[in-house]
């Protein structure tokens, strides 16, 4: 079975805030979506939860690395990220 922690931006405390709120595989978090995956930290574990944790995680559901995120996707995120 596949790690969180092979997935692109998803390191040690990444990996165990995800488990924490349920998501233990890659494809958990590919179901079930960055967004809400981050919403569930936020709530759960870290209120403090960042915008660049929000960016690692959709980067790694797409499988690339942060910062090859496009412009369009980044606003989208910084939108979302503002709203909570």
């Amino acid at each position: 079975m596949a790690s969180l922690k092979d997935m692109p931006n998803i390191g040690p405390v990444a990996a165990e805030a995800l488990e924490k709120v349920g998501i233990e595989t890659p494809d958990q978090l590919r179901e079930i979506g960055a967004k809400e995956a981050w919403l569930r930290i936020r709530a759960q574990v870290d209120p403090g939860a960042c915008l660049h944790l929000l960016q690692g995680l959709e980067a790694a559901v797409e499988g690339i690395p942060k910062k090859l995120l496009p412009a369009e996707k980044r606003a989208e995120l910084n939108a979302f990220f503002k709203n909570y």
